[in-house]
Order: structure tokens, then sequence, then C-alpha cells
């Protein structure tokens, strides 16, 4: 099934589109955003400890920003 098919109004779609994929595709797609985080790193700067705090100061904007977006176009 392709995604575009999901219908957003549609409840079932996304019964479906959860059906489809799994916790597997977030796990990944997670890994490679580390991956990518730590290939970014300066040399200088690439241990465990500076790519957990890049990576957290990234995920905690993504957040903050989607919270702030709920509150602005009338979210709970």
């Amino acid at each position: 099934m392709a995604f575009q098919t999901f219908d957003p109004d549609d409840e079932e779609s996304f019964d479906k589109m959860r059906d489809l994929f799994s916790p597997a595709q977030v796990d990944q797609s997670v890994r490679q955003a580390l991956q990518l985080c730590w290939m970014l790193l300066p040399q200088e700067k690439r241990n465990i400890d500076e790519l957990e705090q890049q990576f957290r100061r990234i995920v905690d904007r993504a957040l903050k920003n989607m919270r702030d977006d709920d509150q602005a176009f009338g979210g709970q």
C-alpha cells in the first residue's frame, strides 16, 4: 500500500499505517540520524559525549518547536 493512499481524515488509515510501519522504522531512522550527526561533528569533537549532547540539543529543539507550533495553531 502506497503512502499517498492514506486519507488523513480517515481514522482507519492511521491504523493501516501503524500496521505497515513498526517501531523498527523509528529505531532505524534514529540510528541513521545519529550516524549523520557523528559524521558532521568536527574530528576533534567526535566522541560519544559530544554526540549525545548535540543530538539531545537537536531533539529537544525539535520537540519544543512542535509544542510551540501546536499552541500557535490551536492545539490543546
